[in-house]
């Protein structure tokens, strides 16, 4: 039976032991979630449902930053399952944006001219409820060894493919011995000018970025490039910009991917916010992705309209370097397209 936990426990739990004990004491079910947030229990039985189809995982030091007692929270609509997740109105699709006719090999992604991209795992530290993969099937997901031996070959029959994006799930939830040895094949690749990572972890679990992570990033042929995943400033507390602090010293450079999110940061103070957050981070917004159409999805939906008005807005008010580019994801695209 799941005890509620004192604020002083939660925070014993986030902070003991290395990140693979905090993946290992996450909060798995909606019910914890709610007892240890003081949430009315009929959130949590609401949750269920959609918990059934796509499994609560957040870590604790995640939980400590969402508000106790607001069902409001945006940190915690991210990742609480709602009852409208089985919902599948008319445009939503378990693969909205064609990944899975975009592979070129079980773990890999063609879709850009120059650019693949590499699901080295289906791991993630936190599960997203807006997840673009959520619906992705689970054996597509698991690279094995042998499905990336085959994306790596094709990668070095590959002489215009320059940048490799590791993806997933999430590249960080490896282990630094199976991480060092993808990257190394990585770099053994002559045509290769840089390695990518897509990464929530820095954010979800800052723990991740120990200092054995730092040191086998810094030393790598090729330059590194980290976009991580932040949609609201909450979620960049002390402990995440000392994580991304010591990544930037490394020599990684780092960009931010947002989404744009119905009751998270669907507003110019709250997007404005986050752009500066992430520079006080030593992070630069990148994209601002409008929500993938991914069924389950629909609750965080805003129509263009209201996107077009946000973004006009936004641009009034930040300088053009914290401004991220709004874009929209669309099956066999052959980029990102500019949303104006």
């Amino acid at each position: 039976m799941v005890t509620r936990s004192s604020p002083r426990c939660q925070a014993d739990r986030a902070n003991r032991g290395d990140w693979q004990h905090q993946i290992a004491t996450a909060v798995r079910s909606a019910k914890e979630l709610c007892q240890l947030l003081d949430l009315d229990p009929a959130l949590a039985a609401a949750a269920t449902p959609g918990a059934r189809r796509f499994a609560v995982r957040v870590p604790l030091s995640f939980v400590n930053r969402i508000e106790r007692g607001n069902p409001d929270d945006p940190l915690l609509l991210q990742i609480l399952p709602q009852i409208n997740e089985l919902l599948t109105p008319a445009g939503y699709s378990s693969d909205p944006v064609g990944d899975l006719t975009a592979r070129a090999a079980p773990a890999l992604l063609r879709k850009y001219n120059g650019r693949v991209l590499l699901l080295t795992t289906a791991a993630c530290a936190l599960h997203c409820r807006y997840c673009l993969r959520r619906c992705f099937p689970a054996h597509a997901g698991v690279a094995t060894a042998a499905k990336l031996s085959q994306a790596l070959a094709l990668i070095a029959a590959a002489p215009s493919v320059d940048e490799v994006i590791l993806s997933g799930g999430d590249p960080l939830m490896l282990a630094d011995r199976l991480l060092a040895r993808l990257l190394h094949q990585l770099t053994a690749l002559p045509q290769l000018k840089r390695l990518r990572l897509h990464t929530r972890v820095p954010v979800a679990l800052p723990a991740r970025v120990t200092p054995a992570l730092v040191q086998l990033l810094s030393h790598q042929r090729l330059p590194v490039v980290m976009v991580i995943h932040a949609n609201h400033a909450a979620e960049l507390n002390d402990e995440v910009a000392r994580a991304l602090n010591q990544l930037r010293r490394a020599g990684v450079v780092l960009f931010n991917q947002s989404v744009l999110l119905h009751g998270v940061n669907d507003d110019v103070a709250t997007l404005r916010q986050l752009s500066e957050r992430l520079f006080d981070c030593g992070v630069l917004p990148y994209y601002l992705h409008l929500l993938d159409l991914v069924t389950g999805s629909a609750a965080f939906y805003l129509p263009d309209q209201h996107a077009r008005r946000l973004m006009i807005e936004l641009r009034r008010q930040l300088p053009g370097y914290l401004m991220p580019r709004p874009v929209r994801e669309v099956a066999g695209a052959l980029s990102k397209l500019p949303f104006v």
